[in-house]
């Protein structure tokens, strides 16, 4: 009687959910069935157009979709947000055709007693993933389900999952994929500033005189940004930071190739020579920072002579360079993955805010120490998303925090976790150590994407229970699934984004959802129903709906969206930059932060943070006498290819098959050609691939991109000790010439 009631309840439910989500019946519900993908009609002329944000990179783009009859027929770049400015990188134009794939996840899959996945409705998919959790909990403990999240899908998802998971499911554990990506600079920005406050505004790459580009190839990675610097009429001095000389550092003025993880020495080598000429701003370091005497205490032994014997880098060149810093009137500083994904990240990071704050150049126009993160929603994650802080940047740790969140929520602040969740590297290894049984992910593909991936095939395999949700029923991670729950895509819901430069967009249902598949938040809210915690979330019944709520819970911290009306305010003033409380003008474009000299610790100071380096966990040595660096390979692939590859365009703007850059030098002493296959193997897998000679790589050192899913059956597990975020960068590698038939029989382990 109980389950039939439910499924009652859940019946109209789903149906108002599918109505929504312009879903066919609420018999999706119940019936596997076959559907069609609903192909996108020839182009025609548009009879309305709707602008939305992008869904790939954190730049986050306007797009104008054109639209027949209510669904997506074409797209163009937005020409007058203040974002992109016209502008479209390939992936953002191919947007629309990567939905219309045959991977498509369409109905729910469960793996059967052959261990194969076959279609089942929606009624047995969500009941098996409430038994099954709740099953795992009354045997090992709530803590022994735990939850991987993602920046790709939209804030109000993100919120939903994080109230439903942690205040509704007792779920602790729950972190996401945006550990790989940005939580470098949350920690760095939380640690100086007081709070996970990136400064900076887009329009600051068209004011700079010099910008410092740090482990950031904005040509590849941010390809809309670079025109953002193309487009400065100061005629800037560009300095790239970077081993390898990458296509931005092609285009710089000055290009430092310091050796692999030495940056820490390079910029305090920097800062001792601004100490040392007297060239650094007093009067803000004594008005708005803390422990500056202290800092240059610790400058003392990095002399021009260790500097040079730490990085490569010349006394000469490190003078110059502190000079150019010194003579510039607006200096801005920028990082990406080449720092964030280190083994002393934080340090790094905050070594090039000790810069900008020494140096005055912050909070100003075309001034900032400046952190550009990689996902469309890694900012929302980081504010938003319930994992590593508790909603609107309150702190899981502080009971008045938790009662605040409560009272604003109308729950009981006992359904509040009062520790902090585990890592995401510290989840998987609850898993390795038995204490982890069930795993739900979410829009992400750890199988592919996760460091030393050889070992988490393994652990993966020791779940007792995994739960999968995404668009594609074939990525790596879901044919390891247990149970996959088919999602829909951008383009198929609504909700909103938050781009790195803090500035909230909307996302927008322009098409249909192929099959049954739903949007993450109809998931959810069908999840709270089965679980039976659907009254605790009532008033979280819409994307709409869930931004006010999250209004009122930003309202008086830093990250204030309390002035944002809806979103169609959002869409009227190109975006919106947090903070906007409710007492700001509308009018702002552009809103850095820090103008007033004021940061968020209780001082109102920035805080000078600074160790001592550390030798690199794995350096080459005489078995492994290479230097394996990773990163982005082209504008046209996005991380895993999980999207990017179903689309026949971008499959042609890169190389399909895996290749290795070699330096031409160790190309001839090891006798290997263009385009020869050779075995890379570090202590942990190994991989063939194609041999690319180029001097873009330094001596001693190898480059392959990340978007293979091989490159990391490589990479060493190996994490900062302050944000927990993976060193994908540097690890030692071989490489050997084999023949076809050795290839055959040297796969795995070597």
């Amino acid at each position: 009687m109980i389950r039939q009631t439910l499924r009652q309840t859940v019946a109209q439910l789903t149906s108002v959910l599918h109505q929504r989500d312009g879903q066919r019946t609420r018999q999706l519900l119940l019936s596997p069935g076959q559907f069609g993908l609903g192909l996108v009609p020839e182009r025609r002329q548009p009879d309305a157009i709707t602008s939305m944000v992008c869904g790939y990179c954190s730049t986050g783009c306007s797009l104008d979709v054109h639209l027949q009859d209510g669904q997506a027929i074409n797209l163009t770049p937005t020409s007058e947000y203040p974002v992109n400015l016209g502008m479209a990188c390939p992936k953002g134009w191919e947007s629309l055709r990567v939905l219309d794939s045959p991977d498509r996840a369409t109905t729910p899959l469960l793996k059967n007693q052959r261990g194969r996945l076959e279609a089942v409705g929606w009624d047995t998919a969500l009941r098996t993933f409430v038994e099954r959790i709740k099953q795992i909990q009354a045997q090992h403990g709530a803590e022994s389900v735990a939850f991987i999240s993602t920046g790709q899908i939209a804030t109000e998802e993100m919120a939903l999952l994080g109230a439903l998971a942690k205040f509704g499911m007792g779920l602790v554990h729950g972190d996401g994929n945006t550990r790989q990506c940005m939580a470098t600079s949350v920690v760095a920005y939380k640690q100086a500033f007081g709070f996970d406050a990136p400064p900076y505004t887009y329009q600051d790459f068209e004011e700079s005189d010099v910008l410092m580009l740090v482990g950031a190839n904005l040509c590849l990675a941010h390809p809309i940004l670079w025109e953002r610097v193309v487009r400065n009429p100061h005629d800037p001095q560009i300095i790239v930071v970077d081993p390898r000389t990458t296509e931005t550092a092609m285009q710089a003025t000055r290009h430092l190739a310091l050796k692999p993880k030495s940056d820490l020495a390079l910029f305090y080598g920097l800062a001792q020579v601004l100490l040392e000429e007297g060239w650094i701003d007093r009067l803000f370091i004594e008005a708005h920072t803390s422990g500056f005497s202290e800092f240059a205490t610790f400058l003392r032994p990095f002399t021009p002579e260790v500097v040079e014997a730490a990085t490569g880098i010349d006394e000469a060149t490190l003078r110059d360079i502190a000079r150019i810093i010194h003579e510039g009137r607006r200096v801005s500083f920028w990082w990406t993955m080449g720092v964030n994904q280190g083994y002393e990240a934080v340090r790094t990071a905050q070594a090039i805010i000790n810069l900008a704050l020494m140096t005055g150049n912050i909070g100003r126009p075309g001034t900032g120490a400046n952190s550009i993160t990689g996902q469309c929603n890694a900012m929302g994650s980081r504010l938003f998303s319930n994992t590593t802080n508790l909603l609107g940047g309150y702190d899981f740790l502080d009971a008045e925090h938790r009662r605040k969140v409560a009272n604003i929520l109308g729950i009981d602040d006992a359904c509040i976790p009062s520790r902090n969740s585990w890592a995401y590297h510290e989840i998987v290894e609850g898993i390795l150590q038995g204490k982890i049984k069930g795993l739900w992910i979410i829009a992400t593909n750890p199988a592919h994407s996760w460091i030393n991936q050889g070992q988490l095939h393994d652990i993966l395999g020791r779940l007792d229970f995994l739960a999968v949700q995404d668009m594609y029923h074939n990525t790596e991670t879901a044919r390891r699934a247990d149970l996959v729950l088919p999602a829909a895509a951008w383009g198929e819901k609504e909700g909103t984004f938050i781009n790195s430069e803090r500035r909230i967009g909307t996302i927008k249902k322009v098409r249909q959802a192929p099959g049954m598949a739903l949007a993450d938040f109809s998931i959810f809210r069908l999840i709270a129903h089965y679980w039976g915690c659907a009254e605790l979330l009532s008033e979280w019944d819409s994307p709409p709906a869930v931004f006010q709520i999250l209004k009122r819970l930003s309202a008086g911290q830093p990250c204030d969206i309390s002035g944002i009306e809806d979103y169609q305010m959002l869409d009227r003033l190109g975006g919106i930059q947090w903070p906007f409380p409710s007492d700001d003008p509308p009018s702002e474009q552009q809103r850095r932060l820090f103008a007033d000299g004021r940061f968020y610790h209780p001082d109102g100071r920035a805080r000078f943070l600074f160790e001592a380096p550390r030798p690199m966990p794995e350096p080459p040595n005489n078995k492994y006498p290479f230097l394996l660096l990773t990163g982005r390979g082209s504008a046209s692939q996005w991380h895993t290819q999980t999207r990017t590859r179903q689309s026949p365009v971008l499959r042609k703007l890169c190389p399909q098959e895996i290749y290795v850059e070699i330096n031409p030098l160790h190309a001839r002493e090891l006798a290997i050609k263009p385009n020869e296959l050779v075995l890379v193997e570090s202590q942990r897998g190994c991989l063939w691939a194609k041999a690319f000679l180029t001097a873009t790589v330094r001596p001693g050192q190898v480059f392959i991109p990340m978007h293979y899913d091989a490159t990391n059956q490589l990479t060493d597990a190996v994490f900062d000790p302050y944000s927990k975020q993976p060193s994908y960068k540097a690890c030692a590698v071989r490489i050997r010439r084999e023949s076809v038939s050795t290839k055959s029989t040297s796969r795995g382990r070597p």
